[in-house]
């Protein structure tokens, strides 16, 4: 399976494009739409930009664009990441409501899931958590497509569309895939 996506860092020049497409989403995207439960200020995309840059500089996140020949198609996020005896992080992603089924979210999953556990440049993370509403079954679709283990339910996991809800939790470890998730998910060796 070849799809072809890759993935990089957003920038401030991308606020048109990202704009144009989180945007035109949103009545797709809201039944998933995580949200601040104190109501805070909202930001601006200038203001969100800085703290990526902060969060990536420490070492605690990172956001990138999921791009089809060189248009935004969505995004993925790792955030939460935690060094030390953990080295974990927590995936986050949505895409297009017209590119979804065609595979892009778990290669863009598999891609992140490499940079984060086995390239030097990137945090080299022992596991990552794919956390989802028990009634996302694209989601769910994507995380066992890229071959991650259901772990159980965290009960009121995130607060989402006003209500803490709890959220099916599902691990990627580097061990279960010492070639890479790309490679397993290319030759379709992936559970399913």
């Amino acid at each position: 399976m070849r799809v072809p996506v890759s993935l990089r860092p957003l920038t401030g020049a991308d606020y048109d494009e990202w704009n144009e497409v989180r945007w035109r989403n949103d009545a797709w995207l809201k039944p998933w739409e995580s949200g601040d439960p104190l109501h805070g200020a909202p930001i601006t995309y200038k203001e969100w930009m800085k703290q990526l840059r902060r969060n990536e500089r420490a070492g605690t996140g990172a956001v990138f664009a999921i791009e089809q020949h060189g248009r935004i198609v969505g995004q993925i996020s790792l955030g939460a990441i935690c060094y030390g005896a953990m080295r974990s992080g927590v995936v986050g992603y949505w895409v297009d409501e017209r590119c979804a089924g065609r595979g892009y979210a778990p290669m863009a999953v598999a891609l992140l899931a490499d940079w984060a556990m086995f390239d030097p440049a990137g945090p080299r993370l022992h596991r990552m958590e794919i956390d989802i509403l028990p009634e996302n079954k694209r989601s769910r679709a994507v995380a066992r497509k890229v071959g991650a283990t259901l772990e159980g339910v965290r009960r009121a996991y995130m607060y989402v569309n006003g209500q803490w809800r709890d959220h099916e939790s599902y691990v990627l470890m580097a061990e279960d895939v010492p070639n890479g998730f790309t490679a397993r998910l290319m030759t379709g060796n992936s559970p399913s």
